[in-house]
């Protein structure tokens, strides 16, 4: 036929576009003859041919141009598709034109708008076509599986099943992803079924489907088992087992199975680099991870946002945040992914301030959180240990779609216990909806941190009622509590019921036991106890056993139970500190020295004390003597006058309480500055009177502050809630919540 396409270039702010064709029988649709299009310049390249056939001088009737391939216009028109509105005037020409039968063309109009998002767009024209080909039930089927739509994927392969068109070695890949992203394994065994049935069991691009769903729905062995069928394995094929050992918890066996990847001359590429080093993550084995780094960086992919989020988490988590902020810096968008990576890195790390410095930088730049973010955000306050900021989190999460998330609110339970408010602890796990075991452990550990030993055993018993089953978490919980509480009888009925609940005892429960036992003077009980257990004492439970005989000075009994720890633990500086303060209460100076000597010819040195007050949402560190802060004048004169408060109530020191040989006058000046006597000090000339004051000791308390606190909580009036190494002590008008048994 005879055939005229005019188009023009002008105007390019117009949203038509013209084609101005007459086949023959069909009815020209009145569009202008100078229309502007929004498809890119390379396109009129492409009509320039067809715009310079000759139109006869009487078209009425075109005669048929047999030399014009259809096909190859409409499909680079589809290509060049940006916009739904493009889609719409190609559409139509199908529809005039009666291409709109052509299963090719109809094929790539649904492919063209999987392209651009039009998912609707491609289901309506898929479903006003008759009878679709394998190639059009293809495009349908892997358009929804690319977009993660896997509900529909599968849809539409059991109505293609259902239609009677078998699926080729193009669709069945299509529906493995699809049955792995939801995911359903017995879906994707039935179309293991019918791969075989269907002779695919050869197909690579088939089984290495079949590998990632198996790995995917958490059946790692099925998935080697059809990798180990496999006679020609692609870079896919590794990286599948590879990755799908890593996600179920295996990094070991995925770092085995890379190793011969390696051996058998496989290059890998970056998808498997970034198993590989998430597995080194897992195991935390810095060296050979620094080695896949430097394989990234000879084959070009350091720029590659995946890899750069897999380094990032492997330095972040491994201690050296310096290395992987400058890999979160290089990025200059940082998806969720890279944020979650070091703000995690960062509270794994210790370093609290800038894990809860840059989560609020990415709620500041409006950066969508998710879940991940919020939980690591929520472990640095929790270490903070500032109520204050953990208010402020508390709040933040209430206004966001996280506020009945339940892996949320198990770590603000944990986060306000740590930071001194059990009670709003309480409040959250009241609010949560859907209990699970985790929620009522964290709230009983919670209650245990706090030496509340009734409340936890109270809502144990509250879980049992709900049906919630207890394990070995909410145990320790429970065993921490009544030992803070002095609950022997109903910790040791507590410790042997978890055989009924078919929980076997860790090392950790044991220890609790112990020092149940032994912090209520039950020293010889505690070590028949531990000489009867099933397995071999751990450093927890012999360390548990020298801390009860420091309190009751039984320096034979802890000096085996030192010989135990040294022989496991022999570098630890606590146990050596631990066994030198058991001489120091008994007086034995001699042997103290005798200990000091030891500790520097291991190179070990004690951890400096220092405590932490929180004032107005901020925190200030003091050390023994500590002169540094600004006012220490007012807090020195503040101090001075507590003690003269403390003598004329009749207060006496607990000299032994200073673990040196110094005279009388020396020991009780040194006990009075001791950090938290300066921290009290300083709370007191900062605050308005009737102010809760909150402390934080790195070390335990020792038991001359303890006394004197209790006796200053009520002479100033105050709440005074201190946090030291093992619990929190609440005290007021005298009482500490421990009921001195600490």
């Amino acid at each position: 036929m005879y055939l005229k396409l005019s188009l023009s270039r002008t105007n390019l702010n117009s949203s038509l576009f013209f084609l101005n064709f007459f086949p023959p029988r069909i009815r020209p649709l009145g569009l202008p003859t100078a229309t502007a299009s929004e498809f890119p310049a390379t396109l009129f390249k492409f009509l320039n041919f067809y715009s310079s056939l000759p139109l006869p001088l009487d078209h009425s009737d075109y005669i048929p141009y047999s030399g014009f391939d259809f096909d190859s216009f409409f499909s680079s028109l589809l290509d060049h598709s940006v916009h739904k509105r493009h889609l719409n005037q190609i559409h139509a020409q199908l529809v005039v034109s009666g291409l709109v039968e052509s299963g090719f063309l109809v094929t790539k109009f649904v492919n063209a708008s999987w392209n651009i998002g039009e998912i609707g767009y491609a289901r309506k024209v898929f479903d006003e076509f008759p009878e679709p080909s394998v190639f059009l039930w293809n495009a349908i089927i892997r358009g929804y599986s690319r977009h993660n739509l896997f509900g529909d994927a599968i849809e539409m392969y059991s109505r293609m099943q259902a239609s009677g068109v078998s699926p080729d070695g193009f669709t069945l890949p299509c529906v493995l992803k699809a049955c792995s992203g939801v995911p359903v394994l017995e879906v994707g065994k039935r179309v293991h079924g019918q791969i075989f049935r269907l002779g695919f069991e050869s197909d690579v691009f088939v089984q290495n489907g079949l590998v990632a769903l198996y790995a995917k729905c958490g059946r790692v062995e099925q998935a080697r088992i059809v990798f180990e069928g496999l006679d020609d394995r692609n870079i896919v094929s590794w990286t599948s087992i590879i990755s799908g050992y890593g996600q179920n918890g295996l990094p070991m066996e995925a770092l085995r199975i890379f190793g011969q990847m390696r051996q058998r001359n496989v290059k890998p590429d970056w998808i498997a680099l970034v198993s590989v080093l998430r597995a080194y993550t897992d195991v935390e084995d810095l060296e050979q991870g620094k080695s896949i780094h430097g394989c990234v960086v000879k084959m070009g992919l350091e720029f590659e946002p995946d890899l750069l989020i897999s380094l990032t988490a492997m330095y972040a988590k491994c201690g050296q945040v310096m290395v992987a902020r400058s890999f979160f810096d290089q990025m200059e968008i940082p998806n969720v992914m890279m944020w979650n990576a070091m703000i995690s890195g960062y509270a794994k790390n210790g370093y609290t301030n800038e894990a809860v410095g840059l989560f609020q930088e990415m709620i500041s730049k409006n950066i969508r959180t998710d879940s991940i973010t919020v939980r690591s955000a929520i472990l640095a306050c929790a270490q903070v240990g500032s109520l204050e900021l953990a208010k402020w989190m508390g709040d933040y999460i209430n206004k966001t779609e996280y506020r009945n998330d339940v892996f949320v609110n198990t770590a603000l339970i944990d986060m306000f216990a740590k930071c001194g408010s059990v009670d709003l602890a309480r409040e959250v796990f009241d609010r949560t909806l859907d209990k699970d075991v985790v929620v009522w452990s964290a709230m009983i550990v919670g209650y245990g941190l706090h030496g509340r030993g009734q409340d936890a055993i109270d809502l144990f018993y509250a879980m049992k009622q709900a049906g919630v089953c207890p394990n070995d978490v909410t145990f320790v919980g429970l065993l921490t509590a009544c030992n803070h509480s002095g609950l022997v009888e109903e910790g040791w009925e507590l410790f042997h019921s978890m055989k009924y609940y078919g929980i076997e005892a860790r090392h950790q429960h044991y220890a609790c036991v112990v020092d149940l036992l032994g912090r209520s003077g039950h020293l010889n009980e505690a070590y028949d106890f531990i000489t009867t257990m099933p397995i071999e004492p751990g450093v927890s439970v012999w360390g548990a056993l020298l801390g009860a005989c420091k309190i009751y000075r039984h320096v034979t009994l802890g000096e085996y139970a030192a010989e135990q720890l040294f022989s496991l633990d022999p570098f630890n500086t606590g146990h050596y500190v631990q066994l030198s303060n058991l001489y120091a209460s008994s007086r034995l100076w001699d042997s103290v020295a005798k200990v000091r000597i030891l500790m520097r010819e291991k190179g070990l040195s004690k951890d400096l004390g220092y405590s932490l007050i929180e004032i107005n949402g901020k925190l200030q560190a003091f050390r023994v003597g500590d002169k540094s802060h600004p006012r220490f004048k007012e807090i020195f004169e503040e101090l001075e006058s507590l003690e003269r408060r403390l003598k004329e109530a009749g207060f006496i020191p607990h000299i032994e309480s200073v673990l040196h040989d110094l005279n009388q006058e020396e020991k009780e000046e040194t006990l009075c500055n001791h950090s938290e006597r300066l921290a009290i000090a300083y709370g007191l000339v900062s605050t308005a009177p009737g102010t809760t004051l909150r402390i934080t000791k790195n070390l335990r308390a020792c038991i001359n502050c303890h006394s004197a606190t209790k006796l200053i909580s009520k002479l100033v009036n105050r709440e005074i809630v201190v946090r030291d190494a093992n619990r929190f002590h609440h005290f007021k008008n005298g009482v500490c919540s421990c009921r001195d048994y600490w």
